[in-house]
């Protein structure tokens, strides 16, 4: 057990990413280039999926859900590390990083949930097409959705509570751009192990089921595509999956790197973190949108009626 100096931590210091001193301004260039790209690429998906009746079905109700926490995602972390990198302060309150680390894994579960969802969509969708509106239907959708917030919500809350239980009397330097368990825990002037151990296996079982079910999910998918006949049917039916398939292995890359690893490097975690946090959820809609043609048409459309209603 860890003693230290009693005085209660009221804050602590975001200390950034290790060993990029003197690279501020270009940091700040990046995080804000990704940051914007992120926003405005998931709402223009989510105002193609909102507006065009085409795109009214199951597998674009998740894919809006996806652009909503991808919005939301980076945001936890990416407006107070550009605060820092223009020379504001480094200070975090101690309620502000609690929030920090609860969002964060609200976030990051419920994104982890929404992509099992939609591989099983593509699963009903392409294995059972005669049924795949019977089996998808809204009732179904809107229960699997809140299961996920819910879910989510209380996977973050334990994670939140074990953490920030415990004391905190300095030192108070966060030794990364934002505030994750790991970091945060190596600074508590107490016993750790139970909220380690407890923390590792929740986030440990929480992604190995998840990416079971999707590889679940995609065996089948595979063997029903390889049954039919024609290639067109065969192409059709894999283009339906590319987009959240290349998706589910950007998403799930970051996690390999982080749990894999035989050894820690704080510098290393952090590149992950940037990776898994800013350029990902930019990257989404650039996938989605340039391998759909269905999610380009609505796009183009809704631009144009943009357009024309602003001219008017």
């Amino acid at each position: 057990v860890k003693m230290r100096n009693h005085t209660p931590v009221t804050e602590f210091l975001l200390m950034g990413i290790p060993h990029t001193q003197g690279l501020e301004h270009a940091l700040f260039v990046f995080f804000l280039t990704f940051y914007l790209l992120t926003l405005v690429g998931n709402l223009l998906i989510l105002l193609a999926t909102l507006t065009s009746s085409n795109l009214h079905t199951p597998m674009y109700f998740f894919l809006g859900n996806l652009s909503v926490f991808d919005i939301f995602f980076p945001s936890v972390s990416s407006p107070k590390m550009m605060l820092y990198l223009l020379g504001q302060s480094r200070t975090i309150s101690y309620q502000g990083c609690a929030c920090q680390l609860f969002f964060y894994h609200f976030l990051g579960c419920t994104e982890c949930f929404l992509y099992t969802v939609m591989a099983y969509d593509r699963f009903a969708a392409i294995c059972h097409p005669l049924r795949y509106t019977a089996i998808m239907n809204p009732r179904v959708c809107a229960i699997l959705t809140l299961s996920t917030w819910m879910g989510s919500s209380v996977h973050a809350s334990v994670l939140t509570f074990l953490v920030f239980k415990l004391p905190y009397c300095g030192p108070k330097e966060v030794g990364n751009f934002f505030c994750d368990i790991p970091v945060v825990l190596s600074l508590a002037c107490a016993d750790t192990s139970l909220a380690h151990r407890v923390s590792v296996t929740n986030v440990g079982v929480v992604a190995l089921l998840c990416f079971l079910l999707v590889l679940t999910s995609y065996t089948r998918i595979i063997i029903s595509i390889l049954r039919i006949s024609s290639s067109e049917g065969r192409h059709r039916a894999f283009s339906t999956c590319s987009a959240h398939l290349t998706s589910v292995l950007l998403f799930y890359g970051p996690v390999v790197l982080i749990y894999l690893r035989p050894a820690s490097s704080s510098w290393l975690d952090s590149m992950v973190q940037v990776l898994n946090n800013i350029v990902n959820p930019s990257l989404n809609p650039l996938i989605y949108s340039l391998r759909n043609k269905d999610v380009k048409l609505a796009l183009r459309k809704a631009l144009i009626q943009g357009v024309r209603t602003s001219g008017v």
